[in-house]
């Protein structure tokens, strides 16, 4: 799970119903992240991000405004417990440095680390149909394989290898060696172009659950799916190298791509045949499906996406000239 401004982005097109109670449950996920890759024992404090855990589904949340918030946002959607835990099962696969066979085994890390997320952001959206949710942890899965890939480079130099060893052994490269001296090859390329069309696999299956949102939410999951794509597109275009850069998508592209998705979901978009629940992250599934509880009003959804977008598009702009003026 990272900080990301391309998710922050895409929020904004989501109506203030559904941005609000994201934005509590993104600030207490993310300080349990934080807790995992920052602390000097990351397993201690990830306990004390359980125990937080604990005292919000209680009722009795810490004395924190992160807490209290979420606290009041899993009681008024109904977030079932499995989700912020699977999510906490991930980040202790990271303290434990663990690699990934197959493809398979990196899907159920996504599953927890990001299908998670899309998961709870259906609930918050209202949405518990499982073919739907399904989709949604389908999109999230699908992100983060995007940001593996990007970060190829950066996690090495951190320590981390998600690819999957079997892939990187096909492609004659030895995972320990590289690790030891992080250099982009060709073959290393062929390897993240894998992951990046196992990614467009999730993303095509999430465009029909898109296809069944909420009117007024549709715009800001198509700008997250397409910026996020946009990522491996940048990628792709350097060959598969994200160890010597890290792929940036240049502001006016995102606009441009906010453009579009917001038109493509105010239009419509045709639903596409809906596949099974992946393996990985089936009892995500599951577990939404089988709570029920207060899934927040529909009221006030009258947030315009196109000021929004608007809005948006003045703010990359104004990022990206600071951005120029510090570079000069």
């Amino acid at each position: 799970m990272n900080a990301s401004r391309t998710f922050h982005a895409a929020s904004l097109l989501l109506p203030s119903r559904v941005r609000q109670p994201a934005s509590a449950l993104y600030a207490f996920c993310r300080l349990a992240d934080d807790a995992a890759d920052l602390a000097d024992d990351g397993d201690a404090a990830l306990e004390r991000m359980r125990r937080r855990l604990d005292r919000a589904y209680a009722g009795r949340p810490l004395d924190h405004a992160v807490d209290r918030a979420f606290a009041d946002v899993v009681d008024r959607f109904a977030i079932p417990r499995t989700l912020p835990e699977a999510l906490f099962e991930g980040f202790e696969w990271d303290l434990a440095g663990r690699r990934y066979a197959r493809l398979g085994e990196l899907n159920a890390y996504a599953a927890r680390v990001a299908g998670t997320v899309g998961a709870m952001m259906a609930v918050l959206m209202g949405v518990r149909d499982g073919d739907v949710v399904a989709r949604a942890c389908d999109l999230g899965m699908a992100m983060q394989l995007s940001n593996i890939a990007r970060d190829v480079g950066e996690d090495a130099r951190a320590g981390r290898l998600y690819l999957p060893m079997e892939w990187l052994g096909e492609a004659g490269i030895d995972p320990d060696a590289w690790l030891a001296d992080p250099v982009f090859s060709p073959a290393l390329g062929g390897v993240v172009r894998r992951l990046l069309a196992a990614a467009d696999e999730f993303y095509r299956h999430a465009d029909s659950g898109i296809a069944r949102l909420p009117p007024a939410c549709r715009p800001g999951i198509q700008a997250a799916r397409h910026l996020y794509a946009e990522i491996g597109r940048e990628v792709e275009r350097a060959d598969g190298d994200s160890v010597s850069r890290r792929a940036v998508v240049p502001a006016r592209r995102k606009a441009l791509l906010l453009a579009r998705a917001s038109a493509a979901a105010l239009s419509g978009a045709a639903q596409a045949a809906v596949p099974r629940s992946a393996e990985a992250s089936r009892f995500l599934v599951e577990a939404v499906a089988a709570t029920t509880g207060r899934d927040g009003s529909q009221d006030g959804v009258r947030d315009d996406p196109v000021v929004w977008l608007l809005l948006l598009f003045e703010r990359l702009e104004r990022g990206q000239r600071v951005a120029l003026k510090r570079q000069g």
